[in-house]
């Protein structure tokens, strides 16, 4: 008979965890502060993509938890707590982006007072464009990704003890209205974030790409969550290769999904051929930036395509876990590629920081995260779907 599952981590194991998390978050924090010291610019692009990756990670989360929800999802019941977990981290990203505000005037041009009266091509994009509205909605896209993101968790934690359908039925009125709110801040974000590095540069689906690229990091890292729990023991029967399977799917879709938008985007602005829209793609075109678009064309769309289209790599998990790291690599390169261009304009340049400051904001999510997992179930228990969940298998 096989043994049942485990839904709870030992204080041994939590606190081995995380002291080794914090062991690394201490290092890794010095290494980025040193950098801060030693090369302002350098450390603020480093820290930009590094924040926008894991940040972009987190709301993949929130939006997954909540398209759950709305669809009444019964495969994924099992797995959706690892989910909320990563979705709770969110807070954590207002907290981070201290360091993001403290370097506006190192990394935007538009912040610049000379910026407004040299440029008459950018006198409407400046009522957008100025530290104080930037700042303000920073304020506003963090309310609503904090709140929507406690809201759910705090539904779903409470029905492991009263088992109550009130908290599902909650859980879905939230998620209506939350996931278009995250569309649309997730996109304005991005346009803050990542376009405005070059103001005069614009794109109406780059924030779609971004927040796809991050819908898509997202999944991949829950499967090598999930399959590292499943080293150890942990949801080894709860989250099987049925699971996984699906979880292949959703890799694949939004694979596709990516590259088509990111192809959109470039189509778009070759055909037109109107310099302002062309000069983003040429500065990814000068020097080895070219080897880098080249790869993205490879490694973020065909080499994930082709491992997972047939049945069988997605019920492979070696493979999956193998293509997920792939995946979560080509998305760190991806924003590298979006943010460097403005830093390094004549080819690709790798730096300590980029690791550093990596490794600094993530050991810091992954300790919020970690600290979910203490006195908490790893899977929603008392949810009314969990043991349909368990019976899932694909078709």
């Amino acid at each position: 008979m096989n043994p049942p599952d485990i839904y709870y981590l030992s204080e041994r194991v939590w606190t081995r965890g995380r002291n080794v998390i914090l062991a690394l978050l201490v290092l890794s924090a010095a290494a980025a502060g040193a950098g801060w010291a030693a090369n302002p610019k350098q450390f603020h692009a480093s820290y930009l993509v590094s924040y926008v990756y894991f940040v972009t990670i987190a709301i993949g989360a929130l939006f997954f938890v909540m398209l759950q929800h709305l669809t009444g999802s019964a495969w994924s019941a099992t797995m959706r707590r690892m989910m909320e977990n990563i979705m709770v981290t969110v807070p954590l990203a207002a907290v981070l982006f201290l360091p993001v505000a403290a370097g506006i005037p190192a990394l935007y041009e538009w912040s610049h007072p000379e910026f407004y009266s040299d440029d008459p091509v950018m006198a409407v994009k400046m009522a957008f464009f100025n530290p104080a509205f930037y700042s303000a909605r920073m304020l506003a896209y963090f309310s609503v990704w904090i709140f929507l993101a406690l809201v759910l968790y705090r539904h779903s934690v409470a029905q492991d003890e009263t088992r109550s359908l009130e908290a599902t039925r909650r859980a879905a009125f939230w998620s209506g209205p939350g996931v278009a709110a995250v569309m649309v801040t997730i996109t304005m974000a991005s346009v803050d974030w990542l376009m405005s590095l070059e103001p005069h540069w614009y794109s109406t689906i780059f924030g779609v790409y971004i927040a796809s690229g991050g819908a898509l990091a997202f999944i991949a890292a829950l499967v090598a969550v999930l399959l590292l729990f499943r080293r150890a023991g942990v949801l080894a029967r709860s989250v099987n290769v049925e699971h996984y399977h699906d979880l292949g799917k959703w890799l694949f879709a939004l694979t596709v999904f990516w590259a088509y938008i990111a192809f959109s985007q470039y189509l778009l602005i070759w055909y037109a051929n109107i310099p302002e829209e062309t000069i983003w793609f040429k500065h990814r075109f000068e020097g080895n930036w070219i080897y880098v678009s080249a790869l993205l064309l490879v490694g973020h769309f065909l080499v994930p395509f082709l491992v997972l289209l047939a049945r069988a790599p997605k019920r492979n998990l070696p493979v999956l876990a193998g293509i997920s790291v792939w995946i979560l690599m080509m998305h760190w390169i991806d924003l590298h590629w979006v943010v460097m261009p403005t830093v390094h304009h004549h080819g690709f340049h790798w730096h300590w920081m980029d690791v550093a400051t990596w490794l600094a904001v993530g050991s810091a999510f992954a300790l919020v995260f970690w600290g979910r997992l203490r006195d908490r179930a790893l899977a929603p228990v008392g949810d009314p779907r969990f043991e349909q969940g368990l019976q899932f298998r694909n078709v």
